[in-house]
């Protein structure tokens, strides 16, 4: 068992195989970071009477997030990477929803 015992090395949270992904796991956190900054803003541009500069920055982390995740969701190579692209797809689109149906790029 002394094989499996690294050097003070631990897998991250998102690299559960044991190799590093940084390129994944950056694009990952970025869209749910977009994603989550899109439904706040979207349930913000639904409660109050907001500018129009709001709707079209919620469109396009909206979009971003929808995108963006949709193509990490292809290129990911771990579970727990699937999981966060998906929470911010799902999330991204809930705001990017919200942002059209309230004027999306027109404001």
């Amino acid at each position: 068992m002394a094989g499996d015992v690294r050097a003070g090395r631990r897998p991250s949270i998102l690299n559960t195989d044991g190799r590093p992904h940084p390129v994944e796991n950056a694009t990952a956190i970025a869209v749910l970071l977009a994603g989550l900054v899109a439904f706040v803003l979207g349930l913000i541009i639904r409660n109050t009477h907001t500018a129009s500069a709001v709707h079209i920055i919620t469109t396009i982390l909206g979009l971003f997030s929808v995108l963006v995740g949709l193509y990490a969701q292809m290129v990911s190579s771990t579970r727990n990477q699937r999981v966060v692209i998906v929470t911010g797809i799902i999330a991204g689109f809930v705001g990017l929803a919200i942002a059209l149906s309230k004027g999306g790029f027109v404001g």
